[in-house]
This record gives structure tokens, sequence and C-alpha cells, in this order.
């Protein structure tokens, strides 16, 4: 018996594919991703605008993108992600397709259908690239997990807590504000 092979596609493959699907591409392979519920949605509200709002009011150079927004990690390699916020600091990353190499914050939301997506995959594929801060919030579980370049270990939260963004020093997001 052949096993079916896996097409293979490259970056700008993968750009000429793209119609209405939500989409990524993980070394050359696409992975379709299921439409974002209610609650994913309202975190991700919560947590773009408390971003979006911080570095407002400071006159911050980085830059904040809610999904869909894609993040090519590496110029060599073929993978395209789409992360549900993006937060970059080096505008020499941006182009007009995203962003080209590692932005300094991710945020992903746990989609319930594929967790291991967001907590193996992702984690594996952000920390390799240079990502300086990946949190995996987990609606469902009331869970975050804040993942750092300066650490091998995940620090833990639940939404009763006030978490620490490290890029920002003077940034905390209250979760308990979060009503879902």
């Amino acid at each position: 018996m052949d096993a079916k092979a896996i097409e293979i596609y490259t970056v700008d493959e993968f750009y000429e594919t793209q119609d209405n699907d939500r989409l990524e591409l993980i070394n050359g392979e696409i992975f379709y991703m299921a439409p974002p519920s209610r609650i994913h949605q309202k975190v991700l509200g919560f947590l773009y605008n408390h971003i979006y709002n911080y570095i407002n009011s400071k006159g911050g150079d980085c830059e904040v993108y809610p999904a869909p927004f894609g993040v090519q990690l590496s110029k060599d390699e073929n993978t395209v992600v789409e992360p549900d916020i993006s937060v970059i600091c080096e505008k020499n990353k941006l182009t007009d397709r995203g962003c080209l190499g590692a932005p300094d914050w991710i945020i992903e939301i746990a989609s319930p259908s594929d967790p291991s997506h967001d907590y193996l995959t992702k984690l594996n594929l952000y920390m390799n690239a240079g990502v300086r801060e990946y949190w995996i919030v987990d609606p469902v579980g009331k869970r975050i997990s804040v993942y750092t370049k300066a650490s091998s270990l995940p620090a833990a939260y639940d939404f009763t807590d006030t978490i620490p963004v490290g890029i920002y020093p003077d940034l905390s997001i209250d979760f308990s504000e979060l009503e879902i």
C-alpha cells in the first residue's frame, strides 16, 4: 500500500492558493483552521484593545495586529502562520503580506479542536524563530501559559490573575476584567 503523498507548497504558492479559507503553511504543508468561536473573538478583542491602547498611550514604536495577519517566521522556510495577535517592534519586518521574521510577542487563543497545534507545533516554531514572548490563552480551561526566550518553563496563570507583560515592564493585563 502506498502512503498518500503530502503536497508541499512554497510561500508564493501558498499566497496564490488562498481564497476565503483560513489557512496556515507549516513546513510546506497547508493546515486549515476552523472559524473562531464567539468566546475566542471576545478574548481576542479584550487583549487587542489592551495592547493597542497601551502602545498608543505610550507613543510606542511597536505595532499590534490581530488575525488574520500572516507571519512568515523566516524567509528561508515555507511557513506562514496566523497568530491571533502579533506585536512587532521592528518595523523593517513589516511587508505588504504581513510580517517577515519573528514578532516580539505572539498570543494564540487555544483551539479546543486541536490544542497540540498551539501547545506543541506553534510553540516550537515560535521559540526556534526567536519570538521573545508567547502566550497561549485557553478560554475553556481559563488558563494562560506564558513562554519567554529567557525561561525554559512557562509561567502559568488563570483568568483571575493580572499577568505582567515581559516586553513591556509597565504593562500588566488583568484577566479578571474579561467577562466570558
